[in-house]
Order: C-alpha cells, then sequence, then structure tokens
C-alpha cells in the first residue's frame, strides 16, 4: 500500500448543507475516502446538523472531534469541508485551534453565496414561497434522514432558517467578524498561510461551457440545476460553481479556484459523473500529500 497520503493526523470530512455520510449505500464523498486511504490516511466522514447554523454545526463538529482523538490516540485533526462544511471546520478551528492541524476549505462559502442572498430576497421566510421551501428542505432532510446508513448518534437538530442565514452573504459577513481566521485582506486575495498553529487551504471551481457541460455530466441533473442557479450570480457572473463564487471561495492558501468542476463535481458527485477531463479525486489524494509534506 501507498503511503503517499499518510498524514501525521488524521482527515476529517465535513459535509455541507443537505450533507450526510452515507445514503444506503451511496457515499457522500464518492471514492473520495476510499482512494485516500488506499494511499495511506486515516480518514473519518463525519455528520453533523444538515440544516442548521454553521455555529451550531461547529459545535457538534468540536464533539465528534474530541471521539476521533480518543478513538485514534492523535493530538489533533485535519478538517477538509465542502461547501457549508468549510465554515463548519472555520468554527471549530478558532475556538480550538489546540485539536486542529488544518483547515481546508473546498468550494467553501467564505464571503458567501449569491444563490443564497437570491433565495433570502426571493423566497423570504415569512412569505408563502418562502415557507413553501422551508417545508421542500425540511422533507428532503426527513427524507436523506431515513435513508442515511453511515450515521448512528442522536438525531440532530434541524433549523432551516439559521441554515439560510449561515449562507448569505450578510450572514458570513457576520461569521467572518467573529472568526476570521485565515481570510484573504484583499477580495480575490490568498489569506495567511497559519494563523495560531492551524494552516489554512482553499480550492475551487468554476462552470466552464466546453468542460463542466460535458462528459459524464451530460447524465448528471446536478450539473443543469448548477448552470440554473449560475444565472443568480451577479458579482461573480460567470465565475461560479453554481453555488459558491470563485473569488469568495478563498481561504488561506489557494491551490486552485479555476478547476473545470461545478459545486458537486468538486466532490465527485453524483456517482462520479463529472465533466470533461475532471479529476476531482486526485484533488483531495494530492492535497493529503501537501499536508504529509507540511509535517500534519
Amino acid at each position: 500500500m501507498s503511503q503517499g497520503s499518510a498524514t501525521r493526523y488524521p482527515l476529517v470530512l465535513v459535509p455541507g448543507m443537505l450533507g450526510f455520510i452515507r445514503l444506503l449505500l451511496y457515499p457522500y464523498w464518492y471514492g473520495i475516502v476510499s482512494a485516500l486511504r488506499r494511499d495511506g490516511a486515516t480518514v473519518v466522514a463525519v455528520q453533523v446538523s444538515p440544516l442548521n447554523s454553521t455555529e451550531v454545526r461547529g459545535e457538534q463538529l468540536l464533539a465528534r472531534i474530541e471521539e476521533i482523538v480518543r478513538e485514534t490516540g492523535a493530538e489533533k485533526v485535519n478538517l477538509i469541508g465542502h461547501s457549508q462544511g468549510s465554515l463548519t471546520a472555520r468554527y471549530a478551528a478558532a475556538k480550538r485551534p489546540d485539536r486542529v492541524a488544518s483547515v481546508t476549505s473546498v468550494a467553501g462559502p467564505n464571503h458567501g453565496s449569491e444563490l443564497a442572498d437570491y433565495l433570502h430576497k426571493h423566497y423570504p421566510a415569512g412569505s408563502a414561497k418562502g415557507r413553501l421551501l422551508a417545508v421542500l428542505l425540511r422533507l428532503i432532510g426527513a427524507v436523506m434522514s431515513l435513508l442515511e446508513t453511515g450515521y448512528r448518534g442522536p438525531k440532530l437538530p434541524v433549523d432551516i432558517p439559521a441554515s439560510h442565514q449561515s449562507l448569505t452573504t450578510e450572514g458570513v459577513a457576520l461569521f467572518n467578524q467573529r472568526y476570521p481566521q485565515g481570510l484573504p485582506l484583499t477580495w480575490g486575495g490568498q489569506g495567511p498561510e497559519e494563523v495560531n498553529g492551524v494552516r489554512y487551504y482553499s480550492w475551487s471551481g468554476t462552470l466552464q461551457a466546453g468542460k463542466t457541460d460535458r462528459g459524464a455530466n451530460l447524465f448528471d441533473g446536478t450539473n443543469r440545476s448548477c448552470r440554473l442557479f449560475a444565472r443568480t450570480f451577479v458579482r461573480e457572473t460567470g465565475q461560479c460553481d453554481g453555488m459558491v463564487g470563485r473569488y469568495s471561495s478563498h481561504l488561506g492558501t489557494v491551490i486552485g479556484d479555476e478547476y473545470p468542476l461545478d459545486h458537486f463535481d468538486i466532490v465527485n458527485q453524483s456517482l462520479g459523473l463529472v465533466g470533461k477531463g475532471a479529476q476531482p479525486v486526485r484533488l483531495f489524494v494530492e492535497h493529503a500529500a501537501r499536508l504529509k509534506a507540511a509535517g500534519v
């Protein structure tokens, strides 16, 4: 077995909104966990509330980190978060830098999501459309909970308004005031490589005609959703993955922000159906080697 991904500390994968560990036989991190383990890494995919505020999710993650360090004997963990999972990981690192060796944001809305802003404006919580959207999300969450086979813990709380607010530009701006670790000082720039002993990294993708709309994505409905969602973007028009803008994703050392990957492709969803020439799993394996080289 190769040891290229054998990091000093375990890799803990944190899902985004409506995230899961495994639905029946289908894992959230499709092909990623197995690839990392084959390359020598200790990997733990965790579950936090699929629909709740970043702070609530972050407290759940902190509790899970304590369990992981007890189970593995490691002093710290390396956190890799997708989408809202990136914010969740940032919260945990800000609260307990002694338990976190690194935070990696994968398509994280580190300055908010313009899609969330659009929904906040056009589907406000108190309106009929807003209530309908909340019912739909609650229904999706309930069905996913029934299908979840990778999580065996207590029932996780749901707060749809808090979940949505946590992803808007305004909500993330408030979050960033409290937990600015790793953020760039200028829009589109790179953030500090290390803060309070925690290393920060990020990567993300953008929709690219002829690439993200080709290949196996021709058969993946989530890509069509991302192309539709991209129409809601104003500040980063043409520079987003369908849910998160290119520059909004920046945190710490920016490994790349123009990979031809939509918001689902970047974690190899759905079922590994991705755009032409895309290799999202390789990015995770390469990053594990990067963390290993950094001594974490």
